[in-house]
């Protein structure tokens, strides 16, 4: 999570929010490689960026692979100021992010998950272990019989 930036004709700059809405999120957290819950911020939320402000009225129908094959104003041209910096926030779901100690206190020191969410738990790495399900407000495990690779891949998908 925090201020998109982009980089453009050997610059960095930001994404003024005009237009800027959970589509135009989800394209960024696809461009970046992750996956989940896709949040627009407004108002520099993650606070004001510095140097030019490159796009502006973003509009992306949410199925782009990047920000470059969304409609937007030509690189440059903009009537923004910082403090309307575009944000995003990529938490593959906040019911993983929470149960990390360092980030128990953001969300009230309790689980939050949706319904269906998977997590991989008592692996030595965030990328194996056990494979557990969000249920009606538990988590559980996954039995393995019938488990295949295709089985794994759709959970990897979903993390």
């Amino acid at each position: 999570e925090g201020r998109v930036e982009v980089y453009h004709d050997g610059k960095w700059g930001t994404i003024c929010d005009d237009q800027w809405d959970n589509r135009d999120a989800e394209v960024v957290c696809r461009q970046l490689g992750l996956s989940g819950n896709p949040k627009a911020l407004s108002w520099a939320h993650y606070g004001q960026g510095s140097g030019p402000i490159l796009l502006d009225e973003v509009e992306c129908s949410g199925n782009e692979l990047s920000l470059d094959q969304c409609k937007k104003s030509d690189w440059g041209q903009q009537n923004c100021d910082h403090i309307e910096d575009a944000g995003v926030s990529c938490d593959p779901f906040t019911g993983l992010l929470c149960m990390a100690p360092t980030r128990a206190a953001r969300c009230g020191g309790r689980e939050q998950a949706a319904e269906g969410t998977v997590r991989l738990a008592g692996g030595r790495s965030h990328s194996e272990g056990r494979v557990e399900v969000y249920y009606n407000g538990d988590w559980g495990t996954v039995c393995d019989d019938g488990w295949t690779d295709l089985g794994a891949q759709v959970v990897c998908r979903q993390l």
